[in-house]
């Protein structure tokens, strides 16, 4: 089965072919965001990979469709990026991450707190520039 991944970065790519040594998927990855500009470079993928900044309306899941796509894997829990009516009607099936941690969640909220109170990140912009 072939695999378009869409929005990659190059751990993506490190990450999904180390998994994938076990299962034999061919995998094609863009670093473009999916959207109509690029939706014609889907060949024979059954299977579309996309991010959370991809933009999966009518118009492109029409043409998935057209290019024989069969199902649409969300590498983020949220879904307003995906027109589900019409993945629907063209008969595309759409998965996504069900969820995050939510101690993951709660964890960075807290650092990012911290952060901003003591002033690290400005402190660490300081330094960079050599601004003592």
């Amino acid at each position: 089965m072939k695999i378009a991944f869409f929005s990659t970065k190059p751990y993506d790519k490190l990450f999904f072919e180390q998994e994938n040594s076990a299962y034999g998927f061919q995998f094609n990855f863009f670093e473009t965001h999916l959207g109509p500009h690029i939706v014609n470079a889907i060949e024979d993928e059954k299977v579309v990979c996309a991010f959370v900044n991809d933009k999966l309306n009518r118009q492109v899941i029409e043409v998935l469709a057209q290019k024989g796509v069969e199902l649409i894997a969300l590498r983020c829990a949220g879904f307003n990026n995906v027109d589900l009516e019409a993945a629907k009607e063209f008969g595309i099936q759409v998965c996504r991450v069900p969820a995050y941690s939510p101690e993951a969640v709660a964890e960075h909220t807290m650092a990012m707190l911290l952060t901003l109170n003591r002033k690290t990140h400005k402190a660490y912009n300081r330094v960079r520039e050599q601004n003592f």
